[in-house]
């Protein structure tokens, strides 16, 4: 009996002998594991590493929460395996924010930690920050356990998010950017989305990073009228915003005897994405239009009335959803639809004007948005912030404006005489060219994959 109960006492401490030391004797494959405590499918930069990965040989496993369908790549690609973790109880909310908000901690903690710890050893972790609370300790702590390398992609700072709702005096925001820049340290290798963030890193937090810019991958084209027909004879089904009235089929394009062409009267379509959350004031753009319906009903210029289609899924979209439909508007339509990935790009290489409204919490990230409308030769009008003309410079592949003014203004000149009249639009598409030659896998080889190929410390 005595030796029954030594046995139960030791057996977890033999177990966890054994799984340190094969994790330290057992070289790891050729594998990674990629890591973002959020949607899979609505962290497409994650997805793009995951699939660069896969292209280069490695096997990947990426861990996230579910939710959204993922890119066709990621599903349909054998080298890739996807791990959905279980999202934190509803009941946490119920608590006061600041204890509900130390249980879900918690709760993650545990169940990233474990998540990681059971899957097969992989040579090489790449996690997404922000969050940085928990992901970054776990992912730390797991890493040293499995004797892995750890490669930290750094999108925005946490507590700068954190701080949108909270304030940046709040207590938690002091500690969130305390525990981001602590451990931050700890990772063996560093990307980042822009120079600015970059020089951040190193001359605020010690931390040595390489600049990965978001690049569009090669499915960001433009649209052929062809395929913009069959794109929005499907869409009309569901959105009948994109139906005309006569002759039958989508409000942009027709079939004829000749084929499929653009209409001559259709109206223009503009297209703005986003995550719905407080960094992105689409007031801004509502405020624009209304100034734009009012200079087309009064005919102070050949203006063509516009389809307007805001893409994503966030906590705010019920509120613009509300305020829109208390708005009067006669040139003006809306549609807020959730597309797939398969069909985003087909929307943004169909539309005639992109509107970025992302400001960034740190003002040291870019959107992703414009990368994408920039792939398919899209025209932007993006709001200015600290570092954006590391993407968009303005009047020579974009428009950058202050406020709903400028705005307004910038849509009437770009759309002045649409469609006959596209001068602006298609200087602006020209010098989109060169940016859409570089593309993420290209990019990333270059960049990204000299870390997944030496243990070596960049910082």
């Amino acid at each position: 009996m005595l030796y029954t109960f030594q046995l139960l006492f030791w057996f977890p401490f033999i177990l966890v002998f054994l799984y340190l030391l094969l994790n330290y004797v057992v070289k790891g494959k050729k594998a990674a594991c990629v890591v973002v405590l959020g949607d899979i499918g609505r962290s497409p930069r994650i997805q793009y590493h995951a699939i660069s990965l896969a292209k280069e040989g490695y096997m990947v496993d990426i861990v996230g929460y579910g939710g959204s369908d993922r890119h066709k790549q990621v599903t349909d690609d054998k080298n890739i395996s996807v791990h959905t973790m279980m999202e934190p109880p509803a009941l946490f909310r119920v608590f006061p924010r600041i204890i509900g908000y130390f249980l879900k901690v918690i709760w993650q903690s545990g169940v990233l930690g474990f998540t990681l710890l059971l899957l097969p050893k992989s040579g090489y972790t790449l996690l997404q920050n922000p969050p940085a609370i928990p992901t970054i300790a776990v992912c730390w702590l797991v890493s040293l356990l499995r004797s892995s390398h750890l490669v930290v992609d750094w999108h925005n700072y946490g507590y700068t998010i954190l701080s949108l709702s909270l304030g940046r005096s709040h207590p938690l925001v002091a500690f969130s950017k305390w525990y981001e820049r602590f451990f931050g340290k700890f990772a063996h290798s560093n990307l980042c989305v822009t120079d600015a963030m970059r020089k951040d890193l190193h001359d605020n937090w010690g931390v040595k990073a390489v600049t990965l810019y978001d690049r569009a991958p090669e499915r960001f084209q433009a649209t052929s009228v062809s395929t913009k027909h069959d794109l929005f004879s499907r869409l009309c089904r569901e959105y009948p915003v994109f139906a005309a009235e006569s002759p039958e089929g989508p409000v942009f394009t027709s079939r004829g005897e000749l084929g499929v062409e653009e209409r001559r009267s259709r109206p223009a379509l503009l297209v703005s994405s986003t995550s719905w959350t407080e960094d992105e004031d689409f007031g801004i753009l509502l405020s624009a239009l209304e100034k734009y319906e009012e200079a087309v009903s009064t005919r102070s210029l050949p203006l063509p009335d516009l389809i307007c289609v805001i893409t994503g899924k966030g906590p705010q979209k019920d509120f613009y959803m509300k305020k829109i439909s208390e708005m009067t508007f006669s040139h003006i339509k809306f549609c807020l639809p959730w597309l797939t990935s398969e069909d985003y790009p087909l929307l943004l290489g169909s539309a005639d004007i992109g509107v970025c409204l992302h400001t960034s919490s740190s003002g040291l990230d870019l959107p992703m948005k414009v990368v994408d409308m920039f792939g398919c030769g899209l025209p932007v009008c993006a709001v200015d912030f600290k570092c954006l003309p590391e993407l968009v410079k303005h009047r020579e592949n974009g428009l950058v404006f202050h406020d709903n003014e400028q705005l307004s203004d910038q849509l009437q000149d770009l759309l002045k005489g649409f469609p006959d009249n596209q001068s602006e639009l298609r200087k602006l598409r020209n010098n989109v060219k060169s940016f859409q030659s570089v593309r993420w896998h290209d990019q990333w080889v270059r960049l990204a994959l000299p870390l997944f190929q030496d243990k070596v410390k960049t910082d």
